[in-house]
């Protein structure tokens, strides 16, 4: 087996994709579109702001055609779905500002690459896209927007899905656990993303860059692990309590002494009262 550092973790990810070579194919099996790039840009922002949220793509490329945007994430926030369909039309938006007229020179490709199942159940799926195009009277897609927002879920690789498209996402999955068994893939490209992440090529910077983001994840889980305990606990409470007073209530229908219901439920007048 060979030790890698986990696709997971955005250092990882950016190390091996922004090859420009592993980049092309990736698009290629996942858009099913060529592309004619020269560099993968990291931790990309436009030089003049869009909307009042900024915005830094992990990965950023783009020809005279296509803008290609690819995203990875492992720990989801509530607004998941929202910030990503935010992330997407900015990159709409932005191709507009430099011109007089309403014109959008290239198509926006937003990919979003999940490592871990999202807490709410939502994504239930391999592969989920949603596009922009138009459908007349009759269902008939027009071919006006070719704009496409794609999630991949590396956890729920299948046979259902196009071949291209799942030996990426059980390449990302295979890594996850830090180890890869290198010759399942014959390959040049998916040797090459194994070849980047090798820890033993792994240089110091980029090794306590992964320690934060193992750090921050680790801090958010603990947090929300706390967050769930204490809901659990005050739910508990709230239980009890409207157990004692529904059994108050009970009492006084039997005509019970309210000191006798007190003194027994371990509520107050006021409170029995109120039931």
């Amino acid at each position: 087996m060979l030790q890698v550092v986990p696709l997971r973790y955005g250092v990882a990810f950016k190390k091996a994709f922004r090859d420009v070579e592993v980049f092309r194919a990736f698009v290629a099996d996942v858009l099913g579109i060529e592309i004619e790039i020269s560099e993968v840009r990291e931790e990309f922002t436009y030089p003049d702001p869009v909307g009042k949220a900024r915005t830094e793509y992990d990965l950023f490329a783009e020809d005279e055609r296509h803008r290609i945007i690819v995203e990875v994430q492992h720990v989801k926030e509530a607004d998941f779905y929202d910030r990503f369909l935010y992330y997407h039309l900015v990159s709409l938006v932005e191709q507009v500002s430099g011109y007089r007229e309403y014109r959008l020179a290239r198509t926006v490709y937003t990919v979003v690459v999940l490592t871990s199942v999202p807490r709410d159940g939502t994504a239930r799926f391999g592969v989920a896209a949603s596009d922009m195009d138009l459908t007349d009277d009759e269902g008939r897609r027009l071919g006006i927007y070719g704009h496409r927002l794609v999630f991949l879920n590396a956890r729920r690789a299948s046979e259902r899905m196009a071949p291209g498209v799942r030996k990426w996402l059980e390449l990302i999955e295979d890594t996850l656990d830090g180890a890869v068994e290198e010759e399942r893939y014959e390959d040049e490209i998916r040797r090459r993303v194994i070849g980047a992440i090798r820890t033993e090529r792994i240089t110091p910077e980029e090794l306590a860059r992964v320690k934060d983001e193992a750090a921050w994840e680790a801090a958010k889980q603990e947090a929300r692990k706390e967050g769930i305990e204490e809901g659990v606990e005050e739910g508990i409470e709230k239980g009890i309590e409207k157990g004692r007073k529904e059994i108050a209530r009970r009492m006084l229908e039997e005509g019970m002494p309210v000191e006798q219901i007190a003194l027994l439920t371990g509520l107050s007048a006021g409170e029995i009262a109120g039931t």
